[in-house]
């Protein structure tokens, strides 16, 4: 029996993925449900995101999850799951591979679970039926050219000539994006041209790259990350264009790629951070001109084929590093400020519950501005007072909301802090 709070938004316990079944009647036949979090190093929103994303997959034909990751690194783990490559290795061994900061997002024991139950999940399917693993970020510069010379010095040596002058034009800077960033303040020759190039040969071509199912895919969007990547970092040092919106555009260039490549009835599982997936109109975002690829993904896809899971927490411990490029540690995360979303759902009930709502409604009590605690990899909680809150209208923002009373740090697989011991599943059985 499900408990729905009078004059409010439908609130329901939740212990187990039983208690999804709310969710999964909101969800309906959408074909985009995006599932956030309130940081890159909380165990819990993993787990909840797993538990979704296999009801998704074994309820509703869901054929690939996208993530807010880097596309080489994911699809090495994509081609793995597949049976397609690294059948040599363990799930383990590719997550070592992940080497840029922060490793912990994907590197996790609790990814390496979820790679596991896709792989047996995949393997009696066939190609066309096997479900997929995408990074959907721009950051990947060098590992993306990389990759793509490799491809094509195999396939297209025609080709690989113009990714060997793209690669020669960055080797002055030695594989450091701000000192590119830096560079281009002083020249006015860039390396842009080289890349767009490259990028023009990769898709006249792609119809050659026969050889394997997703080669095209691969060989097309690893030159596009690099077109891409090359503006963003250009971008970060002037006050020109906002990489936000860069990133976000991207990102949302790269779903709607990967949905035409499994066809027009596709349907997508998108992990990302609450600020990314949450629709931006419904925040402060929207005043300093920013978007995000929630607010894009129901623009371009209609609401009603969209549904935007966000979620959040009153207490516990997360992943997180004091500076970029600092060690990873597990740090406190305080009680929930006064006044925000996270305290009421507290002072309401101490427990877990899943909150469904009619979008936009003005009945609601969350309705209205309220903080909402977002934390990122870099994270104080000595100065969470003075920050790391959105101001959020809920119901907007948001389809539906996971409310996780205490929750724990993620569990990396490069470092295992002292006392921090990895789990061998997840806290519920599915």
């Amino acid at each position: 029996m499900y408990r729905i709070y009078e004059d409010k938004e439908k609130t329901y316990p939740l212990k187990g993925p039983a208690d999804l079944d709310p969710l999964m009647e909101r969800i309906g036949n959408a074909h985009c449900v995006l599932l956030g979090e309130a940081s890159h190093g909380t165990h819990e929103y993993y787990s909840w995101r797993t538990a979704i994303s296999k009801r998704l997959i074994l309820e509703k034909g869901f054929n690939f999850i996208a993530v807010e990751g880097d596309w080489p690194d994911c699809y090495r783990l994509n081609r793995f799951i597949k049976g397609l490559d690294h059948q040599d290795k363990k799930s383990i061994d590719l997550l070592h591979e992940f080497d840029r900061w922060p490793t912990w997002m994907w590197a996790n024991w609790e990814i390496e679970l979820l790679m596991n139950w896709l792989k047996d999940y995949n393997t009696n399917l066939e190609a066309e039926e096997k479900i997929g693993f995408y990074g959907l970020d721009v950051y990947s510069l060098w590992e993306s050219m990389r990759s793509i010379l490799d491809f094509l010095e195999k396939t297209d040596p025609e080709a690989a000539k113009y990714a060997k002058k793209a690669i020669r034009c960055f080797e002055p800077y030695g594989e450091d994006e701000q000192r590119y960033a830096r560079g281009q303040l002083r020249l006015s020759d860039s390396c842009r041209e080289p890349l767009i190039r490259l990028l023009s040969e990769v898709r006249k071509n792609a119809a050659s790259y026969d050889h394997d199912p997703e080669a095209a895919l691969n060989a097309e969007q690893n030159a596009q990350i690099a077109v891409n990547a090359e503006a963003y970092y250009s971008n970060m040092v002037s006050f020109n264009d906002n990489t936000w919106n860069m990133r976000d555009r991207h990102m949302m260039e790269t779903l709607n790629s990967l949905l035409n490549f499994h066809g027009p009835d596709a349907k997508t599982i998108v992990w990302e951070h609450n600020t990314h997936i949450g629709d931006a109109r419904y925040t402060d975002m929207k005043k300093s001109g920013m978007y995000n690829i929630g607010q894009l993904v129901r623009e371009d896809r209609g609401e009603k084929d969209v549904v935007l899971l966000g979620f959040g927490s009153y207490s516990g411990t997360v992943i997180a590093g004091e500076a970029w490029g600092e060690p990873m540690q597990v740090m406190k995360v305080p009680e929930a400020r006064h006044g925000s979303i996270e305290q009421i759902l507290h002072d309401e009930s101490a427990e877990d519950k899943l909150l469904i709502f009619e979008t936009h409604s003005k009945k609601e009590r969350f309705n209205k501005t309220l903080p909402h605690r977002a934390i990122g990899v870099v994270y104080h909680p000595d100065y969470e007072r003075y920050g790391n809150y959105v101001p959020t209208v809920l119901n907007s923002r948001y389809d539906a909301f996971i409310y996780l009373d205490k929750t724990q740090a993620l569990h990396p697989v490069h470092i295992t802090p002292d006392g921090h011991k990895v789990p061998e599943t997840y806290p519920f059985s599915f």
